[in-house]
Order: C-alpha cells, then sequence, then structure tokens
C-alpha cells in the first residue's frame, strides 16, 4: 500500500470512501460525512502500515511492551495522525479541490471520551513516542460509551452530562469481534484435584460477560512503527430471553444486557457507594482479565510456550487501577497452563513494572476484602496466597516486626491493597519526577525499599512535544525551524540549541509577536463559543488541571479576590491587566471542588458587573475543558500556574506542555517544577512557597492556620470577603474550612501559609513583565530548556532501564 500518497491519490481514496460508505459523490457531501470519509482513509492507510510493522515484529521475535491503563486521554485524532503521517499538505490540497476546508473537518471530531486528566493525557503521549521511536507497543483500556461527563456550568454551578462521543469517534475503532473473550465474576469456586496430580478450578453460578475489542491505531511521527490501542467493550453473553419480550416483560427480557454492558458504560463512575465500588472494581478486574488473555493468545500464537514470556513481553500497569494483571496471569498460568506457583510466581514478577502515580493515602487504591472475595472468588484466593508468601518473606527481612509487615501485607484491616500487592509483584517501581521518587523511597513505600531497594527507579514524566509544540504552535515551530532547524521534532534535545539566541532581539521580538497572535487567536475561539471577549493585551495567567484541594486553584483564587479589592477601593490603580483563565472539572462527588468552581464563576460574574474594574482584571472558567481547547489555550498562555502544596504534585504535564510553549511558571518546588527549574535556572522561573520538608516539620509542629489570618491584614481582608460573598452568593463555608474545618484539620492543603509568599512573587512576576526585554528572554530560555521534558526521553528510559526493549525499523 502507498503510505505516502500525494493529493490526487487522497482525492480519488476520499471518492472512493464517500460512494462506498455513505452513497455519495463529494458535491453531495456533508462536512460531516467527508470528516467520516477523510479518517476512514487514514484509518485504512493505519491499519495497513500496523499490519505490515506487526509482521517485521514478529519476524525479529521482537520484545513488546503492553500498556495497561483505565483511561487514555486522545483527544482529537485526525489532525495528529494527518501531521504524524506527513500528509496534512496532501489531504488540504485534495479537500480544497472537492471543496472543503481540513480545519473544518477537524472541528467535526470530538474529544473521544476515553480519560480525565493527567494520568489518561500521559498514556496517549507514551504512546505517541512509542510509535515515533518504532518500538512495538499496545496500550490497553476501556471503549466507554460515555467518557467520564461533559461539564455544563449553570450559574456556577457544575452539572454533569452525558459525554456523547462516539458517533463522530466510532469512525477510529476497528471492531475485532474474532478476538473476543469470556471475563468471569462472582459465583462459587471450588478445587478438584485429578489423577495427573494437577488442580483443576471449577467455577459455579458464575456470571460471565465478554469482552469484544475495538482497536485504534496510534501513528508515530516519520517511523515505520503503528501501535494499537485495544478498547474492551462488555456485552452480555447470555441468549436474549425471548420468551419473555414476547410476554410483554421488556425489561427483565433486556435486564441481564444491560447489566453485563454498563462495565463500559462511563469511566470513573461515582465510588460513595457499594453499587459504585462493586462498578469500579469490575471495570478493572474486566479490563485486566480480557487484556491479559489477549496478550496470552498473540504470545502463543508467535511462540508456543509461555516459558520465554518474560522475554518477550513487558506488562506496565499505570497506577494501581490495572493491578489486578498480576493475579489475573497467575491463575492463568497456574489454572490453564498447569504451571507450579513458584514458577508461575518467577515469570509474572520478571514481566510486570508498575509507576506509581500519586502520594496521597486516599488515592492509593484499596478494596473491601469481603467486596473482594464475593466478586472474584478465584482472584481472592490467589491475593491470599501471594500475600501470606510475602509475609512469610518479610518476616525473614523484619523478624518480630508484625507492626511493619503488617502495614506492608496486601490484605490487611479488612482491606486489599492494589499498591502494595503492585510493589511486591513488579520487577520495577518508579515514581514519575525526581521528588515524587524520593518521597515514594522515604515515605510511601519506605519498608519496601528496605526490603526491594533494587526495584525502585525514577522517569520523569514527559509530553508529546510534536504536538504540544508543533502542531499546536505551528508559528512557534516556524521560528525554531529557522533558527535551529527542525532536528528538535525529533530529538528534542536540540531546543537547547535555541538559548543561543537569548540576546537576539529580532528573534525575541518575533517570540513575542507570535504569542500575541496566539492569544489574538485563543480569544477568538472563546468568543465564538461563549460570546465572551478577552483583552488580548493583558496577561494571560492560566491554572489548567483537574479541580482538587492540593492543585490549590483556592489559593490563586485568594490572591484574585486581594486584586479585585485593590480596585473596588481605587479603580483608577496603575496595575497590568490581568486575565486569570481556569480549566478543571470536578469529581461528581467532589463537594469542595464544586464549590471551588463556583467561588471562580462567582467572582467572575461579580468583576463583570464593574466595567472599569473589569479593563484590568478578568476571570474566564472554562466550560467542559478537553485537549482540544487545550491546543489552542497553551500557545497562548504566557503564566503557568503550578502551585500545588509542596509534596503533593507526583508530576504534572501541564507544567511542560506551558513551558515548551514559552509560559514562565509561578509555583512552588513540587513534582516536575524542581527538575523545570534547574533544566531552565531558578532565574527564569517564579518559585515561592514552603519545600516539602517544610510543609512536614510545619504538620509535626502544629499548624496553625489561624495564625495566618490573624497576622496577615491582606489575607484578613481576603477571607472576610468571602463570608460577604461574590454576584449575591455567601461562600463562609470556604472560609470555614480555612479557618476552623469542623471536620478535620483547618486548611489542609496550607494555602494561608503560603499566601504571602506567592502574593509577593505574583508580584514580582508582574514587576518581570514590565520589562518586555527581559521577560522575553526568559520565555525564550524556558522553550530551549524544555527538550528533557518530551515523551521521547521518557520512553527511551522506559524502554532501556525498566522494559529492556529493542526498536524495530
Amino acid at each position: 500500500m502507498n503510505y505516502n500518497p500525494n493529493s490526487a491519490e487522497v482525492k480519488e481514496l476520499l471518492e472512493s470512501v464517500l460512494q462506498r460508505h455513505f452513497g455519495c459523490t463529494a458535491q453531495e457531501a456533508s462536512r460531516d460525512q467527508m470528516y467520516k470519509a477523510a479518517a476512514i482513509t487514514v484509518k485504512n492507510l493505519l491499519s495497513e502500515k500496523r499490519s505490515a510493522y506487526k509482521n517485521k515484529v514478529n519476524k525479529a521475535g521482537a520484545k513488546r511492551v503492553y500498556y495497561m491503563c483505565m483511561e487514555f486521554l486522545l483527544g482529537r485524532s485526525l489532525k495528529t495522525n494527518l501531521c504524524n503521517l506527513g500528509l496534512a499538505d496532501a489531504y488540504e490540497k485534495a479537500l480544497d479541490k472537492l471543496g472543503f476546508k481540513l480545519d473544518d473537518l477537524y472541528e467535526c471530531e470530538p474529544d473521544a471520551g476515553l480519560g480525565n486528566g493527567g494520568l489518561g493525557r500521559l498514556a496517549a503521549c507514551f504512546m505517541d513516542s512509542l510509535s515515533s521511536l518504532d518500538y512495538p507497543a499496545t496500550g490497553f483500556s476501556i471503549c466507554y460509551e460515555y467518557g467520564l461527563f461533559k461539564q455544563m456550568i449553570v450559574d456556577g454551578i457544575q452539572v454533569e452530562t452525558p459525554d456523547i462521543w462516539l458517533p463522530g469517534g466510532e469512525v477510529w475503532l476497528v471492531p475485532r469481534t474474532d478476538r473476543t473473550y469470556k471475563v468471569r465474576f462472582g459465583g462459587r469456586v471450588r478445587e478438584e484435584w485429578k489423577s495427573d496430580g494437577h488442580c483443576e478450578i471449577i467455577y459455579e453460578d458464575n456470571e460471565e460477560i465478554e469482552a469484544v475489542p475495538y482497536d485504534t491505531m496510534i501513528s508515530g511521527a516519520g517511523s515505520s512503527a503503528v501501535s494499537q490501542l485495544r478498547l474492551w467493550r462488555a456485552r452480555n453473553t447470555q441468549k436474549f430471553d425471548m420468551r419473555l419480550f414476547t410476554q410483554g416483560q421488556y425489561t427483565r427480557a433486556l435486564e441481564e444486557s444491560t447489566n453485563a454492558e454498563i462495565i463500559s458504560k462511563v469511566l470513573y463512575p461515582s465510588d460513595n457507594h457499594t453499587e459504585g465500588k462493586l462498578l469500579r472494581l469490575s471495570q478493572q478486574y474486566f479490563l485486566v482479565s480480557a487484556s491479559i488473555q489477549s496478550i496470552i493468545r498473540d504470545h502463543m500464537a508467535v511462540y508456543g510456550t509461555l516459558e520465554n514470556l518474560p522475554e518477550k513481553v513487558a506488562i506496565h500497569i499505570n497506577d494501581t487501577h490495572p493491578a489486578l494483571c498480576v493475579p489475573e496471569l497467575m491463575r492463568i498460568l497456574i489454572d490453564d497452563y498447569f504451571f507450579s506457583w513458584e514458577k508461575a510466581w518467577s515469570i509474572v514478577t520478571r514481566t510486570v513494572s508498575y509507576t506509581n502515580h500519586t502520594v496521597m493515602p486516599e488515592a492509593l487504591e484499596t478494596w473491601n476484602e469481603d467486596l473482594f472475595r464475593l466478586k472474584l472468588p478465584r482472584i481472592y484466593m490467589i491475593v491470599k496466597e501471594i500475600n501470606e508468601r510475602f509475609c512469610r518473606a518479610a518476616w525473614t527481612a523484619f523478624p518480630g516486626n508484625w507492626g511493619r509487615i503488617s502495614h506492608m501485607s496486601i490484605i490487611g484491616y479488612g482491606q486489599v491493597r492494589m499498591a502494595n500487592l503492585s510493589v511486591i509483584a513488579s520487577h520495577s517501581v518508579n515514581g514519575v519526577s525526581e521528588l515524587h521518587s524520593s518521597i515514594l523511597k522515604d515515605s510511601t513505600f519506605k519498608d519496601f525499599y528496605r526490603m526491594y531497594p533494587e526495584k525502585f527507579d525514577n522517569v520523569t514524566n514527559g509530553i508529546a512535544h510534536r504536538r504540544w509544540l508543533c502542531y499546536s504552535n505551528p508559528k512557534l515551530a516556524s521560528l525554531l525551524d529557522e533558527c535551529i532547524g527542525p532536528d528538535y521534532r525529533h530529538r528534542p534535545e536540540e531546543l537547547a540549541n535555541f538559548a543561543k539566541f537569548a540576546d537576539d532581539e529580532t528573534v525575541k521580538d518575533r517570540l513575542r509577536a507570535i504569542k500575541h497572535e496566539n492569544k489574538i487567536a485563543f480569544s477568538n475561539l472563546v468568543q465564538t463559543k461563549t460570546g465572551k471577549k478577552i483583552d488580548t493585551h493583558s496577561v494571560f495567567d492560566v491554572q489548567i488541571k483537574r479541580l482538587h484541594e492540593y492543585k490549590r486553584q483556592l489559593l490563586n483564587a485568594l490572591n484574585i479576590i486581594g486584586l479585585y479589592l485593590d480596585l473596588k477601593e481605587n479603580p483608577n490603580l496603575d496595575m497590568q491587566p490581568q486575565t486569570f483563565i481556569f480549566g478543571a472539572k470536578a469529581a461528581p462527588g467532589y463537594d469542595m471542588a464544586k464549590r471551588i468552581i463556583k467561588l471562580l464563576c462567582m467572582i467572575s460574574k461579580d468583576i463583570e458587573q464593574n466595567p472599569k474594574i473589569r479593563e484590568k482584571l478578568n476571570v474566564v472558567f472554562l466550560e467542559n475543558y478537553s485537549v482540544s481547547m487545550a491546543e489552542a489555550l497553551v500557545p497562548s498562555a504566557e503564566i503557568s500556574e503550578q502551585i500545588s502544596l509542596a509534596g503533593k504534585e507526583a508530576s504534572g504535564t501541564g507544567c511542560m506542555k506551558l513551558m515548551i510553549n514559552g509560559a514562565l511558571t509561578i509555583g512552588t518546588l513540587d513534582g516536575a517544577n524542581v527538575e523545570m527549574q534547574e533544566a531552565a535556572g531558578a532565574e527564569n522561573m517564579f518559585i515561592f512557597g514552603l519545600k516539602a520538608d517544610e510543609v512536614e516539620q510545619l504538620w509535626l509542629n502544629g499548624y496553625s492556620a489561624a495564625s495566618y489570618f490573624i497576622s496577615n491584614e491582606r489575607l484578613t481582608r481576603i477571607i472576610n470577603q468571602l463570608s460577604v460573598g461574590f454576584a449575591g452568593e455567601s461562600f463562609a463555608d470556604i472560609a470555614s474550612y480555612l479557618l476552623n474545618n469542623g471536620h478535620g484539620v483547618a486548611d489542609p492543603y496550607m494555602c494561608l501559609a503560603d499566601f504571602e509568599s506567592y502574593r509577593l512573587t505574583h508580584e514580582a512576576m508582574m514587576a518581570a513583565y514590565q520589562d518586555k526585554a527581559k521577560w522575553n528572554r526568559m520565555s525564550l530560555l524556558n522553550i530551549a530548556a524544555a527538550g528533557k521534558f518530551a515523551a521521547d526521553r521518557s520512553i527511551e528510559e522506559y524502554a532501556q532501564r525498566i522494559w529492556k526493549l529493542k526498536k524495530v525499523k
């Protein structure tokens, strides 16, 4: 197949697809039909390319990585695939001849509803890099029908509606109904010893659900590899009860089918009730069981044995959600292939590796032991055996220390601990920034580190720099091409050469002009979508990330309130106009996060009622923030807010996207900020606040939020204003949360402790902004230092140190 068609050949392909799939000509086709025709032609090309690459991998006997993650936040695929394949120009010319604009077709595609935030976006970036670097890779997740949710803001309140993405997104999926697998839940399990000495596992009264794979292809840039993302849909295996249906009992007839298919309905169902917990557990086991069965089937088809599995397969657990792949792989090796326990465990521990993404205790996933046993009886038996054997080994390492062993055990105090299972079963455990990895070794997993020091590693996260720089910010990419050549597109470390232009006034002026053009483009997009205008001569100060207390959007809000009160006192105050832009979703059951969203929206509404103040201060909350919105916003951002409480953010990747596009960071020494400062230089960032060890010490000494309130007059005014409220609504509950939380420690993420340092640093940032030459120089040096934070570097580290992969070209 021709993988590089010219515009005439593309035109023929499009016309052929329109005729075959939609029975129409280009003149008759709607914009949506033409988008789908373009997507189908690209999908077909990628499928053929994937098949050819897979044959090369099989012939070479190359090791493959299987990346397990509950979410892959892909965003839109058409633009990225065309750019990666080098076909954007050919498609643009072909479509122009057919009377269509390629940019219009991009807008037809919905963001794939397969992810939530940083975890899913990282997984998508890694799949892109694996393809671009010619490593054999497959991702596994669930084909969620509705994704997370579509966010609507109604009077400042987040309202969740279904994220219906499949009508426009399903065109990228290739159904593989020839590769379905059965997944068992519930029932009873009994052992029956056979005369040949092996134990047969008998399942009784269990529920069987069918996993149907849908594949989407992930292109690489300038490579022969195409990675595959396999998404599983749940389907009922029982036959439809026609007898009940003909009797008019429609609901009962459909009930079994509905109960099965709900597994792949929604990403992250609320789990603040038993039904939600059962559904999440079912989703996780459904994902890993189908995926492990698929891996085993493909491996056996090539090699005919599982003895060499660790030499040919790397299974990576991305966070704890897929941790059940450990007992599932054990189950298949022992029950289906009759390996001894010791041999099976050796294979598992040499095959599986684990990335931890959080140090937050509440995010280290656990399951109620009784619920776990009820839903997954055979898996519970295996986990229990793993735990008993581990505890014996731990007793040898820490004789007599039952407290430590109890803390390290997989099952304890009626809970099954997924993080402990992941650490015990993996040959490699890594954090995602240097600081995060140190915290894992020194605190979160310190006992495991004492027992298995050789397991622990660090791989700092990275971003798909081609997508977030080259494709999202083509004007900046063109400037870089002129200054340092295009090699940075495939070797991101080459960005360092841009630093040579730090004192070139012409280059810096062009850099500033590009930033302003991007601000205008983003402002126009917001006006088209919302009707709101943004002053493009104001500073674009951006905080875009999941809404969580530890990410401290509230700290940002407190500073904004202070500026607002200043302007209320003196509307003629001489200050640089500032636009604070937020993009965030709160988990449906997360009440405080939703209140912070409402606070931001009400501050914005209150400012709107003061036109003179609005000229100098503006707050914009982006409804239903998404990857495609980020692709427009990130190139326009001038200030990047990375202000989590030190020691809480594992890494962050939004900070890297903003940095590589020339935004300057105001942040704490948390997550990747530490390494960003090392790369760019402390003089080119704005760091404030407590360090991780100082946070820990302050807690030990007894943190008193009220003391900061009393001693800081400005902070007193701001928190009092919370009680008065904005746009007619009081936020006294947030004031109480900061000062006297009746349900726990006041101000648990130390917004008040860091406030003054944050405020003064923000003032210093605004002063620096007035010196255009200095600001442009800092921006340029941040871009030059960002090459380290490309996903290509991360993937090379995983491939060489953890997965032991070789490229197949």
